[in-house]
């Protein structure tokens, strides 16, 4: 469901700029010639002609503010241009209350993922201002359905009365649904100032050749007059009019592939569009990939999503909206738009679409191509010569050097004291073993003016690719704070923010920092630094542990742990039958069913594919659903209910005897839930959630094992926000009257890597306990369990401290990510080795197995259309591994013993007269199991 993307701990507000009357602070006034044009002017000028460089063409709009504030955004702040002495003219940027706040502009559709860009900003600042200031040159990156994430491009130190320039490059893996860049970074109060800013990409030109060969005609496109040669002919509006242009705009718009491009008109909805019918020319289960060339044009709107929808109707007239793809797409160029999708069943009629301005506004279409997806070639396992493990790649950790190797990030500064702890951190302990005693040593921060301000070392060296390295410091704050802070270990990987491990701290004692980080491109620079308390707020920090794991070493101790949890001796003993015939048969025994659950996240439409549905009932014993049960589904309008698509996943369930969890009666984060219910007023909104509660549980009532109440507490406060802290007591009880025999959960992410102060299992546990007080039967514990780069350590030590409060605990919706197929796998057996080994841990729901159906991407274990990859074929491997198979000969006291797994049982007794076939149930106990059979 959700996932805490790694950033700096320096507050970004994404909210909209509030449009105020032009002011600027007096010393910026007074001092608006201090900094001119032709100050630094041989300097200013080798910036400025970067912008027409052989480096590419600058994707920047009005650059050098020659046309005033066009193209730029003030955030949350104010902002104008003055005009130099020279004639220049540069921008100001005042009234600024963060560090955060600068000047941004939108440069989504001027980007596209593998390319290179390299930035120049030409930058100065101005105010009550001592010494020096930091400017940063970043990048938000927006994404559909995952939290907003930034890149850092380039810092630099800039005094008054002189232009400076921040530098650096970026590039985009996969491309966001809005790409901003911005300048910021001083302290609140100084006025930033901007002179010019230039971003190319050398590689730029090669762009309409790659464009021509992603839409070249051929055979394998289904759709029909793909580039508009044949006219209007195949293509329809969808709700408005379409037309045929070679160019538009007097001209300034043309096709950028082939002759003639296509317009949607007169639209007045977000769905209108330009689609065309596509019934009858798609195979099912065939994995396809989606290219298209897009732009907007009119209703002064200069940019806005765009997006590629396949539209099915089935012969029972069930529709289906499949989104494939979606972009940020510009009245000023055209923007590529790439995507994929699977039909899971035979639709009678399909439609594919594009949507998503706003009315008034025209999608321009020059090409749309959908073609069977190419089988990408698995990456090869990681070779790693030499890991080291265990060997802290730190430099002068113990500070027995002094500062030596470590420098302040900032203006603040750094001073040895002595006593920290003389003891590693339990959790790096549990990795490492018997250590030698730190040496009570630390270093102390102090003069920070802002939250990213600590100790800091370089470590691009000392990293290996595909090494997962764990993160381990004793940190503290000193006197003044003003309430908890987050502290946290953050890695600057070229321009890229990677976060190492998050902790707060609220008390003047020592705090254990873990978390843990994985590198898989190669960077030209890393940066390891420690930040987060508040401005003013002193850091020390002591025994900063950074060192690959192996994580396999682990695993011959979680294997015993697991013999002696979820095995039991058994004796078979025989009986019915002469000794004679019984001495020496041949006895056979297989386990048909492990009785721990072993779940998956499954869809409605899942069910329609044959190959998905045998995968999931051979291989899963638990099933949940994605979708169908949360409240936005089954009530999308106000008393417009859809229960069929539950009621059927159920029947499907009931049928392979797999058990269900409810998910979710109510989620707690405001952005999912509905909008009817969130319009409600108070009085309204709790009849809704009572009525949400008597039609849910009433119905299921007995049908679901489990219920996830409110969904994610710990991130979000909708409902109690709005009705006030005992609702989320009230609620838990009134599922409980409806359906007691539903253990009731909390669900939560992030509680188990180190990653999120707010879901430390601290947390987590005096929500519990607080619940528990108000008399709610809370029933167990769900660890969602979306994760990067897990360290065995880590995940049990979470799940020790949660296991102090007795209830089952259940990883609801596990997940791992890499591109690497073999990395993938690792990952995943950690999680289930570390999950299975440990007595707390009653149950594991992966959230989907299936590529193009999962939340994550490159987290599949089963490629679209149906070959089982690195990371599936080790997930069979473990659970052949967890089932239980034994052979031999009855003895002389008609006996026949073995050890094996919770769960259900065959065995075969084959003697000279017959075979004969019985079944056993091995259940939990530490004494021996004896099993009476009689022949």
């Amino acid at each position: 469901m959700r996932r805490v993307c790694p950033c700096c701990f320096t507050s970004l507000a994404q909210t909209h700029p509030k449009h105020r009357s032009h002011q600027v602070s007096k010393e910026t006034a007074d001092n608006r010639k201090t900094i001119s044009a032709s100050d630094n002017s041989e300097y200013l000028n080798q910036v400025m002609a970067n912008s027409s460089s052989s480096q590419g063409t600058n994707i920047i709009q009005n650059h050098n503010f020659a046309v005033g504030m066009h193209s730029w955004r003030p955030n949350c702040c104010e902002s104008w241009v003055v005009s130099g002495e020279s004639g220049d003219s540069y921008a100001v940027v005042t009234n600024r209350k963060e560090c955060w706040q600068g000047l941004e502009q939108d440069i989504t559709s001027k980007v596209s993922p593998g390319s290179t860009y390299s930035v120049s900003a030409c930058v100065g600042v101005s105010g009550s201002l001592q010494g020096s200031a930091d400017v940063l040159a970043s990048l938000r990156l927006e994404y559909q359905d995952c939290a907003t994430t930034y890149k850092r491009i380039g810092i630099t130190s800039v005094s008054k009365e002189r232009w400076d320039k921040v530098e650096g490059s970026f590039s985009l893996s996969s491309m966001p649904n809005q790409v901003v860049f911005y300048l910021e970074g001083p302290s609140p109060g100084i006025d930033l100032l901007i002179k010019s800013v230039v971003i190319t990409c050398p590689s730029a030109n090669g762009k309409e050749r790659v464009d021509r060969e992603c839409i070249a005609a051929g055979d394998e496109n289904i759709i029909l007059n793909p580039i508009f040669d044949d006219g209007l002919n195949n293509w329809a509006g969808r709700g408005c009019k379409i037309f045929l242009h070679d160019s538009m705009a007097d001209g300034k718009i043309v096709p950028q592939s082939g002759k003639y491009f296509a317009s949607a008109a007169e639209r007045t909805q977000t769905w209108n569009g330009i689609q065309q019918e596509v019934t009858g020319r798609l195979q099912r289960k065939r994995a396809y990939e989606v290219t298209a060339l897009v732009r907007i044009f009119g209703n002064n709107v200069s940019s806005t999503g765009v997006q590629i929808t396949l539209w099915t109707q089935m012969p029972d007239l069930r529709e289906q909206y499949i989104g494939i793809a979606k972009v940020q797409a510009t009245d000023k160029d055209w923007t590529q738009m790439q995507g994929k999708f699977l039909l899971n069943s035979s639709p009678s009629k399909v439609i594919i679409y594009i949507e998503g301005p706003p009315a008034g506004t025209d999608i321009l279409v020059n090409s749309l191509t959908v073609r069977h997806a190419a089988k990408a070639a698995p990456s090869p396992p990681p070779i790693i010569e030499n890991p080291a493990f265990g060997v802290n790649i730190i430099e002068n950790s113990d500070l027995n050097n002094g500062t030596n190797g470590w420098f302040p990030l900032g203006s603040c500064t750094l001073n040895i004291q002595t006593g920290s702890p003389h003891i590693l951190p339990p959790v790096a302990r549990d990795s490492l073993g018997p250590h030698e005693p730190l040496s009570g040593r630390y270093i102390l921060v102090t003069n920070r003016t802002d939250t990213w301000m600590g100790p800091a070392q370089m470590i691009t060296d000392k990293l290996k690719l595909f090494l997962t390295y764990q993160v381990s410091t004793w940190v503290r704050i000193g006197s003044g704070a003003s309430g908890p802070q987050n502290i946290n270990v953050a890695l600057g990987v070229d321009n890229q923010w990677v976060n190492g491990g998050q902790v707060e701290a609220n008390d003047d004692r020592w705090h254990e920092l873990s978390g843990s980080f994985r590198i898989e491109k190669q960077p030209s620079k890393v940066m390891v630094y420690i930040q987060g308390p508040a401005s003013g707020v002193d850091l020390m920090v002591a025994g900063v542990q950074i060192f690959p794991v192996d994580r396999h070493a682990r695993f011959k101790h979680l294997k015993n742990l697991t013999d002696k949890l979820r095995k039991r001796d058994v004796v078979l003993k025989f009986s019915g039958a002469d000794s004679s015939s019984l001495l020496d048969a041949t006895v056979i025994v297989k386990q048909t069913q492990n009785s721990f659950p072993f779940g998956s996240c499954i869809s409605r439409t899942n069910i329609d594919n044959e190959d998905f549905v045998d995968f999931f009932v051979k291989n899963f014993n638990w099933a949940v659903f994605g979708n169908e049960l949360k409240w936005y589904w089954t009530e999308p309008q106000k008393g417009n209910f859809n229960y069929r698509d539950a009621d059927e996943m159920l029947d499907l369930c009931k049928n392979h005897g797999i058990e269900t969890r409810g998910h979710c009666i109510f989620w707690e984060v405001e952005s999912m839930v509905q909008s009817w219910v969130r319009s409600l007023n108070n009085n309204d909104l709790m009849s809704a959630v009572q009525n949400r509660l008597n039609g849910l549980l009433s119905r299921y009532k007995g049908k679901f094992n489990h219920y996830d109440v409110n969904n994610e507490m710990l991130h979000g406060s909708f409902f109690q926000g709005r009705l006030g802290k005992d609702i989320r007591a009230n609620m838990f009880k009134t599922a409980h009257r409806l359906d007691p025999s539903a253990s009731l959960f909390v669900n939560d992410y992030h509680v188990e890597d180190g990653c999120d102060p707010k879901s430390c299992p601290e947390s987590y546990i005096e929500q519990i306990l607080d619940l528990q007080e108000q008399g709610s039967p809370v029933g167990g514990i769900g660890i969602q369990g979306h994760i990067d780069s897990p360290v065995g350590p880590i995940v049990s030590s979470a799940l020790d401290k949660l296991g102090i409060l007795g209830l089952p605990i259940w990883f609801t919706e596990l997940d791992v990510s890499s591109v690497n197929e073999y990395v993938r796998a690792d990952d995943l057996e950690v999680m289930l080795r570390e999950a299975f080994a440990h007595a707390a841990v009653d149950g594991i729901m992966l959230w989907g197995f299936w590529e193009l159906f999962m939340s994550r991407d490159n987290a599949h274990l089963v490629n679209a259309e149906g070959d089982v990859n690195e990371a599936g074929k080790r997930y069979l491997a473990l659970r052949k591994e967890w089932s239980s198979h034994a052979h031999g000969h009855v003895d002389e006291q008609g006996e026949f013993a073995f050890r094996g797994f919770h769960g259900t049982y065959d065995v075969t007794i084959v003697t000279t007269a017959k075979r004969t076939t019985k079944s056993f149930v091995v259940d939990e106990g530490e004494s021996p199991l004896v099993v009476s059979i009689s022949l």
